[in-house]
């Protein structure tokens, strides 16, 4: 039976990614900053570790008979005065040192999709960092590219809730965001897969007036959206970058590229948006 280490087992995806080795088989050893972080998933896990991610000394000796390192490790947003690059990067990189040193097999990293066309984030760079140090290193590899999970689509939900939705641009750019049991499925097929890039989304594209009209008709409310220009977006970073920290601008800019562009990724699982607003309206 092989042995998997999840680093960041605490969050959205790594939840449903525990599940899923467990369900497959797998022996589950997961990372957490504290054992209450845990308990959630404790049905799942065989052996819990104690460690902070950014603390290397922390993480000594953690992949000792370890298969497989899964991370799906990365600053959703920023807290504790972390930066992306020490999370994002570092965090990795350290993870990734301590599978080397103890010949684990592969190492399976969660990144974004269309990262190559997202270069200027700070968010990104920390994370094309990390890849290419993980494409150098003597580990055999997959990188998981989603390109949007279920649960970030609640901002639109609760926009509606509060009655109006906003959109950069005409709204009219595509997702099909992924719900966290089907990319949980991918990321686990592929420890026995030979592909060293996954990209996927979910089975069902949406552009963005679609997905707030989902959500306010689950709501019974009156559809109403606002747009937010391209020209006021562009001010609005430029103003954020020079007035605001990385910890305030950095999600941002993240946020509204993601919306300014089509992350249409190709096709996976079975789960559908509408019936996940449902379950959380």
């Amino acid at each position: 039976m092989k042995k998997i280490l999840v680093a960041g087992a605490t969050g959205y995806l790594g939840k449903f990614v525990v599940k899923e080795f467990k369900k497959q088989g797998y022996m589950v050893c997961a990372l957490a900053r504290s054992v209450e972080k845990l308990e959630s998933i404790s049905e799942y896990v065989d052996e819990k570790f104690i460690g902070n991610i950014t603390d290397k000394n922390s993480l000594s000796g953690i992949c000792k008979d370890i298969d497989i390192v899964f991370s799906s490790i990365g600053i959703t947003k920023q807290k504790d005065g972390l930066k992306y690059m020490d999370v994002d990067y570092m965090g990795n990189k350290n993870l990734l040192d301590e599978a080397q040193r103890e010949g684990v097999s592969k190492f399976i990293y969660v990144s974004v999709f269309n990262s190559e066309k997202m270069k200027n984030l700070k968010a990104i760079q920390a994370k094309l960092k990390f890849e290419e140090d993980l494409k150098k290193s003597n580990l055999e590899h997959s990188i998981i590219y989603p390109n949007g999970f279920f649960s970030d689509m609640m901002e639109y939900l609760e926009m509606a809730k509060k009655g109006k939705g906003m959109v950069i641009g005409t709204g009219e750019n595509k997702i099909n965001p992924i719900h966290g049991a089907d990319l949980a499925e991918i990321c686990v097929n592929a420890v026995e897969g030979d592909e060293t890039e996954i990209k996927v989304g979910g089975p069902e594209v949406l552009t963005h007036r679609e997905i707030f009209e989902i959500a306010f008709k689950i709501l019974n409310k009156k559809v109403k959206i606002s747009v937010f220009h391209m020209w006021m977006r562009n001010i609005m970073l430029g103003l954020a970058r020079t007035f605001t920290s990385v910890k305030i601008y950095g999600p941002l800019e993240f946020f509204v590229t993601v919306l300014s562009m089509d992350m249409v990724a190709p096709k996976y699982g079975k789960h559908h948006l509408k019936d996940f607003f449902l379950e959380n309206r």
